[in-house]
């Protein structure tokens, strides 16, 4: 299948290291990569994201063939692999850069990621913090962060 059919998903939920490891598990999901997004500042460093000055969050953008995966099921390994019930943390990462957020690249994300939320929404004992946001500038991280955990061994591709 060429990458004219690939379709791209954003997802924020925290350190982006474990987060990029998840999806490159799944089947369908044919690169990934780990930036900021969210933000205002353009092209921001991995310091300057980390000063809390720049509004952006870590994400992992993962391109997918839709004939192989849904983006209901990206959704469903987002979930599952954050606390979506935190406020600009996750576990002892805090500041706004863990932040968990869903970027959507169109109407049929936002509206599927919605849903998505609204139904986690119902089996969690708190209110979920997760924003919903059109997908802006994405700014790749520097290339010590990519594969971080494969890179280490910590993880197999």
């Amino acid at each position: 299948m060429g990458t004219e059919d690939m379709q791209i998903a954003t997802f924020a939920a925290g350190c982006f290291w474990g987060v990029e490891a998840a999806f490159r598990r799944v089947p369908g999901v044919r690169a990934t990569s780990v930036g900021y997004a969210g933000g205002h500042a353009p092209r921001p460093t991995y310091e300057d994201v980390c000063s809390g000055t720049t509004g952006h969050a870590e994400v992992v953008r993962v391109e997918y063939d839709p004939g192989a995966v849904t983006y209901a099921r990206l959704l469903d390994v987002f979930w599952e692999n954050h606390d979506p019930t935190q406020v600009n943390r996750q576990g002892p990462d805090i500041g706004e850069q863990y932040r968990s957020a869903i970027f959507t690249h169109d109407a049929a994300q936002a509206k599927t990621a919605a849903e998505s939320r609204a139904a986690v929404e119902t089996r969690l004992p708190r209110p979920v913090a997760t924003t919903i946001e059109p997908a802006g500038d994405f700014w790749l991280a520097e290339d010590y962060h990519q594969q971080f955990f494969e890179k280490r061994g910590l993880v197999h591709a």
